[in-house]
């Protein structure tokens, strides 16, 4: 006890004092520049340094950090929420001001000495740069006007706090603050996110009286005392090792939690028991994943539908369920989105077959549920959550379930966490791929941007003839990389032409059939591409009189149409006997499976995809170059994609008309029942039997 009341009273006096006589004082008139060369006013010691750091995106902080470690690591900033660019400058001007300009000579930073003029500044070698009046006495000190670290002999009361940077690469203020209450009560809080207001208090020492403050002494302790006779109430850090051949700070970090750091000063220090870098052996605030409030914040705040975590060294992480992705990967606290198409509503009973619920352990979204039953078992949750579309995920424990639905707030995985929790996710390949919606986002918005830009031109004819050449030169080049020079491309259509051999090998020897047909058998493949694309190939096995005319129809005419309610041919193979199609694969099958099966679509899925197969037929009639005739529209030709859009498919059958041409005839085709009467009376074909038959 003897021991803290010397460095109490050593630390009082120091307080009086002025700047030592002794410090590398920086004069009116002198200045620093962001540059590369890292020059700066350093302390006697050279432990501590005040000047320019440089940050990513090539701009500079203007900083006091530790000099002499390789990390130089930063301990305070002055323009953490707006850097600046290389050549900006911090000068202590000839009239007395400390003043941090940008490129344009805007004032980004200066600090308060309450209209004082400034003497000189030095930087101290306890970290504390000071800015003196004429009486060497100080008018402003970082040591007063912390960012998010102290150093020892530093003092937190309750007109100064901490405050958390926005990630370990963003100095902004971020979403945690420490503060020192007027009832004495030491508080880690969250703040109302942009705004630095308090919102809630995830961890406190509670009140234990007025008139308190935080000191962290070179003994490296942290002491919790009375500001009036400096009795201490309690330490919230105390070291049994001598910390005078260490560096030490506590740093309240990015993740909400206050962690007290040392470092050795030298390899050859006499406390052999540090490695050279900062560790954590002495205070740290809880730092586990359960400190949360029913606004969803606490320590690891994590944002909407995700969920905290802590990792191999025990510092708590952001993660997405399965499912879900992140809103922006390279900030993982704004939470995540849902990747694939939600339940429907209108008759959630009739998709339940579209949906499963995978097991999370040891997890759970504590607040918010929307229903809670107790004594029932862990299959009657499940399937209450199956068929409730609101319900994302249930969480089940001890007999009890409760349902949440989005967006679900304070995710947090943890051994000590019971039950579990059911996560809703869609089957199959019916996921959405945010990235391809991104990148297709970007690419509209930039064509829509150029062709704007390009009418208003008068070059735009000449262009267009240039780009023509540019695609024709890509087109090509990019099929022969790509596709890993498996053949030629048809001009006429842009469809790939196969080998026998690749389509063999892309199906496995012909190994996985999806159906078949009068004229031919349909297997599934993977092209054997960067991206594995799955493909249906429709292999013409049963070639009968006829055969042959319908493949040449089949590639001339669907290879040059394009609409969303199609299926889209990719290519073709016509070696030797061998005659095969290839199209892209379509996941949720064909139309007559959907319909018949348990439990029925509902009615209004079966509107929408009539009006798919409507908006088909029409562009097939009426928006074609070379209009076509279907003949076997049937629950068997059409097919389902990943969002159960119809796509038309098979025109094996197809009898192409041109534009000009309304009446023609030609052999029966088509599937009978399907097929209009006139077909089998060798009547003219006229625009009503054609829309009839289709």
């Amino acid at each position: 006890m003897a021991s803290f009341l010397e460095h109490h009273l050593w630390f009082s006096l120091l307080l009086l004092m002025p700047i030592s006589a002794t410090a590398q004082n920086v004069s009116r008139g002198e200045s620093l520049m962001a540059e590369d060369d890292m020059s700066s006013w350093k302390s006697t010691s050279g432990e501590f340094a005040f000047g320019f750091q440089h940050i990513e995106n090539g701009n500079y902080l203007l900083t006091i950090y530790f000099n002499k470690i390789p990390e130089r690591t930063i301990i305070w900033s002055a323009n953490g929420k707006t850097p600046v660019e290389r050549g900006s400058k911090v000068q202590l001007t000839v009239d007395g001001r400390l003043v941090l300009t940008d490129l344009t000579g805007k004032e980004v930073w200066n600090p308060d000495t309450a209209g004082a003029a400034i003497a000189y500044a030095s930087m101290l070698d306890s970290g504390n740069f000071v800015l003196a009046g004429p009486d060497s006495f100080p008018l402003w000190e970082s040591f007063d006007h912390p960012t998010d670290t102290l150093l020892p002999t530093q003092i937190l009361n309750p007109r100064n706090k901490l405050s958390a940077h926005y990630s370990d690469k963003n100095y902004s203020t971020g979403r945690y603050e420490l503060a020192m209450q007027s009832d004495g009560n030491l508080v880690l809080y969250t703040t109302a996110f942009p705004f630095e207001s308090a919102n809630s208090v995830y961890w406190s020492t509670q009140p234990v009286g007025s008139s308190l403050q935080v000191e962290f002494n070179r003994s490296g302790n942290i002491i919790y005392l009375t500001a009036k006779n400096r009795s201490i109430i309690y330490m919230l850090s105390s070291s049994a090792s001598s910390m005078q051949d260490l560096y030490q700070r506590v740093t309240l970090e990015f993740d909400g939690f206050l962690r007290h750091y040392v470092y050795p000063k030298s390899s050859s220090s006499n406390n052999k028991s540090w490695s050279m870098h900062w560790s954590t052996p002495l205070f740290n605030s809880p730092n586990d994943c359960m400190i949360t409030d029913e606004t969803g914040s606490g320590a690891c705040d994590c944002g909407f539908n995700s969920y905290c975590s802590l990792g191999n060294d025990q510092r708590p992480t952001c993660l997405c369920p399965q499912g879900y992705v992140p809103l922006d990967r390279n900030d993982l606290t704004k939470g995540c989105k849902q990747s694939f198409l939600s339940q429907n509503c209108d008759d959630p009973n009739q998709e339940v077959d579209l949906y499963d619920l995978v097991e999370m352990e040891y997890t759970d979204w504590p607040y918010f549920d929307y229903e809670h039953h107790q004594g029932v078992r862990l299959q009657w949750c499940r399937e209450a959550c199956m068929r409730d579309c609101f319900c994302t995920v249930a969480i089940f424990r001890n007999g009890e379930c409760w349902k949440k639905k989005n967006p679900l707030t304070n995710g947090r995985m943890a051994p000590d966490i019971e039950g579990k929790a059911l996560i809703k996710i869609r089957r199959g390949n019916s996921t959405l791929k945010p990235e391809d919606t991104d990148s297709k986002k970007k690419v509209h918005s930039t064509s829509v941007f150029v062709v704007s830009v390009l009418l208003c031109s008068s070059v735009f004819l000449n262009f267009l003839l240039q780009l023509g050449t540019f695609l024709l030169v890509f087109i090509f080049g990019y099929h022969k990389t790509k596709m890993d020079q498996t053949g030629p491309v048809m001009p006429s259509t842009n469809l790939q032409i196969f080998s026998y051999k690749e389509l063999e090998k892309a199906t496995q020897g012909f190994k996985d059939e999806l159906g078949r047909g009068a004229f031919a058998t349909v297997h599934k493949g993977v092209l054997a591409y960067e991206n594995k694309i799955c493909v249906a190939v429709k292999k013409l096995d049963n070639m009968v009189s006829g055969g042959d005319k319908e493949f040449r129809t089949e590639v001339n005419a669907i290879g040059q149409t394009n609409h969303r309610n199609l299926v889209k041919l990719l290519g073709f193979c016509n070696e030797d006997q061998h005659r095969l199609l290839v199209y892209e694969f379509i996941s949720n099958g064909c139309l007559a499976g959907f319909l018949f099966k348990n439990p029925k679509p509902s009615w209004y899925r079966r509107m929408q995809i009539a009006f798919g197969i409507a908006r088909g037929l029409f562009y097939l009639h009426e928006e074609c170059t070379t209009q076509i005739i279907h003949c076997d529209i049937k629950p068997q030709n059409i097919l389902l994609d990943d969002s159960f859009t119809a796509r038309i498919s098979d025109f094996g059958l197809a009898k192409i008309l041109k534009a000009d041409q309304t009446r023609t005839t030609t052999a029966i085709r088509g599937t009978r029942g399907y097929v209009a009467p006139e077909w089998f009376k060798s009547l003219p074909i006229t625009m009503k039997m054609k829309n009839y038959t289709s």
